[in-house]
């Protein structure tokens, strides 16, 4: 994850995301380097336009947080069902296990 920290930062910084500008950010903040996660973020980002891309992450998060509000009353009937698979599985396992022992 400060990997991508890192190249988010530089870019808000108006910096190119670079393998060298990347592993600045990094050794700066006392993180040890991997030279192949390194190569591999710049290499996917190779292209990016990372603005486009937060934005886009940005709604996203919205919609995912708007779904579970618009489901407000099936929490309650899941959970009914719930009890009553509960009471099923116990049951099973109760005959079970007399089948065991008897």
């Amino acid at each position: 994850m400060e990997y991508i920290y890192a190249a988010l930062l530089l870019h808000k910084a108006g910096k190119p995301v670079k393998e060298d500008s990347v592993k600045a950010v990094l050794t700066a903040t006392g993180i040890a380097v991997d030279e192949s996660r390194v190569k591999a973020l710049v290499a996917a980002l190779d292209g990016v336009n990372i603005d486009d891309a937060i934005s886009k992450a940005a709604v996203a998060q919205v919609a995912v947080a708007a779904a579970p509000a618009a489901a407000g009353a099936a929490p309650a009937a899941a959970a009914e069902e719930t009890k009553e698979d509960k009471k099923e599985e116990e049951e099973s396992g109760m005959a079970g296990l007399g089948a065991l022992f008897g």
